[in-house]
């Protein structure tokens, strides 16, 4: 394993498929009484957000500690950044502290490479920007191949604000790398610039027309929150509009499941109900928003063993 998790093209499939197979056994520790292993003792693991965040900043700090690591949370509210220090400054000031890995969240894209460089830590990218969030692919990688079964051959359809979200990022070369076809759907407005290369690699597509892509029966559609906080103008008309073009309606559920019965739903969080996705496909046997929370947990805690504890801790 490398030194860090900076980006989803840093893995390898035999890597991905390797975490996923720690992800399942530590999966296992959720479901004990006493949900507690000695991986970890004596290290320290340092969860630096600076931004808002549930999901991500919870199953780090649970998986680090099911795995006896001494860990801690810092948000930027919190720390000296709110004073005017840098970045570099901040976590050099807790490198300096013999911590052993650090786990960011940053609103500049490409924060966590910049870290990387700066500290002998190693370095966990929990969402940086518009950029990557490659925990989040993997553990939607894991939540649906334990539904799905491998993901190779399956076709999965990404769906929403392309244009501000990392998950999509990190899910596109994630699923391509286990071998998935990818289709990924927005409004012309919320389609990355830079999208075009990606459209020539095989296992790759794009479109505008989501009844198009339902119709042609996925085997996992993905919705996308719609980052209003991103936004600086109208990408489009009205919630009402983007709801009608790209949510994922009563209706289109309903025509998910008559085109491919055993399609399953996933959504990184948090929602925005009844915009990108109605409460029925949120709530429905379809969906596996919870199980995603709970894979949270699993995987985490396989990255931070193979970052920290690796091989030797088998023996």
């Amino acid at each position: 394993m490398m030194k860090h998790l900076l980006s989803s093209a840093d893995l390898t499939r035999d890597d991905v498929e390797m975490l996923l197979a720690t992800a399942a056994e530590m999966h296992e520790v959720q479901r004990r009484d006493v949900k507690k292993l000695p991986t970890l003792r004596g290290r320290t693991v340092i969860n630096l957000f600076f931004e808002d965040s549930t999901r991500t900043r919870s199953s780090f700090e649970i998986a680090g500690k099911w795995m006896s690591a001494d860990t801690i949370n810092i948000t930027g509210k919190g720390s000296s950044t709110s004073k005017g220090e840098s970045l570099r400054d901040t976590v050099m000031t807790i490198d300096a502290m013999s911590v052993d890995a650090l786990v960011i969240r940053h609103m500049a894209s490409g924060a966590c490479h910049q870290v990387a460089g700066w500290v002998d830590a190693h370095v966990i990218n929990a969402g940086d920007g518009t950029h990557e969030h490659p925990t989040q692919a993997l553990l939607d990688a894991y939540t649906m191949s334990q539904r799905l079964g491998p993901l190779a051959g399956r076709r999965i359809a990404i769906v929403g604000d392309l244009a501000h979200s990392r998950v999509f990022r990190s899910n596109a070369i994630t699923l391509r790398t286990l071998g998935a076809k990818v289709t990924v759907v927005a409004p012309p407005t919320l389609m990355p610039s830079g999208i075009g290369p990606w459209s020539q690699a095989d296992g790759f597509a794009t479109s505008n027309d989501l009844d198009a892509v339902i119709a042609s029966g996925p085997d996992a559609l993905m919705m996308l929150r719609v980052q209003k906080e991103r936004m600086s103008g109208g990408f489009f008309p009205t919630a009402r509009e983007y709801t009608v073009g790209y949510g994922l309606t009563r209706q289109r559920l309903r025509a998910l499941v008559d085109a491919n019965a055993e399609a399953v739903i996933c959504h990184p969080g948090p929602m925005n109900r009844g915009l990108e996705i109605s409460p029925e496909a949120a709530d429905g046997a379809q969906s596996l928003i919870l199980d995603q929370v709970s894979a949270g947990v699993a995987v985490r805690m396989a990255v931070l063993y193979h970052l920290l504890a690796g091989e030797e801790a088998l023996a």
